[in-house]
Formats: structure tokens, C-alpha cells, sequence
């Protein structure tokens, strides 16, 4: 069973690219498990969201960046 430490690692990792099967497995079976990293998840989820949302296109006029 990985611990919280891993979890978040992995977390982290997964926004970058996919992970290897056994790695999402272990960590859905985790974040079912921990409600503490199931909470972090869902922060990560929403920030990355919400930060994607502030970027300029490159069609937005200098005026209104």
C-alpha cells in the first residue's frame, strides 16, 4: 500500500503525463481510501482549472491582458 507521500508524488506526476497502470490502480485504490488525499486530488483538479481559465489566448488584444 503506498503512502500519502507517494500518492501526492504521483498526483503530481499524473498532470504532466499518463501514468503506468499499476500506478493509477494504486493510487485510485489510495485516494478511495484516504479522504485526505481525495480532498488534495480534487484541490489539484480545481486549481489547475482555475489557473488555465486566467491564461490569455493569443488572440486576447494587449489591452486587455
Amino acid at each position: 500500500m503506498m503512502n500519502c507521500k507517494q500518492a501526492t508524488r504521483l498526483m503530481s506526476e499524473e498532470m504532466d503525463h499518463d501514468l503506468a497502470a499499476g500506478e493509477r490502480l494504486a493510487l485510485r485504490l489510495h485516494t478511495l481510501l484516504c479522504s485526505g488525499c481525495a480532498r488534495y486530488r480534487e484541490q489539484m483538479a480545481f486549481l489547475r482549472q482555475a489557473s488555465r481559465q486566467q491564461v490569455p489566448d493569443d488572440d486576447t488584444p494587449q489591452s486587455l491582458r
